[in-house]
C-alpha cells in the first residue's frame, strides 16, 4: 500500500479553540497546488482518513476537488495534533487492510505526522511537514520505506 501523509494547509489563529482554526487563503491555495501536483501521479485514493479539526476537514475539501470520490473516507478522532502516533499509525494500516485500500491519504497535523513516519518506517527520525506538505510511504514490502516528501514551495 502507498500511504500519503499530508499536513493541513496554513491556518489562521482567529478562533475560539485550536480545533476551530480555519484555512487562510494561502492555505487553500497551497493545498490546491499540492493536489494538482499529486494528481499527476495519483489517479485516485481508495481510502482517506482525516482529522476532525476544521483546518484538516477544509484541506480535505480542497483536495477532494482534484480527485474522484474515494471508496471510503473517515474522520478519525485519533488524528489530532496531540494524538498517539503508534495508535494513529496502527489504525491507518488497519483501516487500509479492512477496506483493501492500496492508495491511502491521511490529512492531519504536526507533530503527529512526523511521529507517524517514525512509527511506519524503521530508523527514520520524525521529519517536519510544511503546511500542505505531503510524504509518501511505500508499504508494499517490509520494511516500509519513505519514498519522497514535498511541500508547495518545492514543487513550484
Amino acid at each position: 500500500m502507498q500511504l500519503f501523509l499530508m499536513r493541513h494547509g496554513e491556518a489562521g489563529y482567529q478562533a475560539h479553540s485550536d480545533r476551530e482554526r480555519t484555512l487562510t487563503d494561502t492555505g487553500r491555495y497551497h493545498t490546491s497546488v499540492m493536489s494538482n501536483w499529486l494528481g499527476k501521479s495519483v489517479v485516485e485514493f481508495d481510502l482517506v482518513l482525516v482529522s476532525p479539526y476544521l483546518r484538516a476537514q477544509q484541506s480535505w475539501q480542497e483536495v477532494s476537488k482534484h480527485f474522484p470520490e474515494p471508496r471510503k473516507w473517515l474522520t478519525l478522532d485519533e488524528l489530532v495534533p496531540s494524538g498517539d502516533p503508534s495508535t494513529a499509525a496502527a489504525l491507518t494500516v488497519a483501516y487500509a487492510e479492512q477496506f483493501k485500500a492500496d492508495k491511502v491519504l491521511v490529512i492531519a497535523h504536526m507533530p503527529l505526522l512526523g511521529y507517524m513516519v517514525s512509527e511506519l518506517v524503521a530508523g527514520i527520525e520524525p521529519p517536519l511537514f510544511a503546511t500542505s506538505g505531503v510524504t509518501l510511504i511505500d508499504k508494499h514490502c517490509e520494511p516500509a520505506s519513505l519514498i519522497w516528501q514535498h511541500a508547495p514551495h518545492s514543487i513550484s
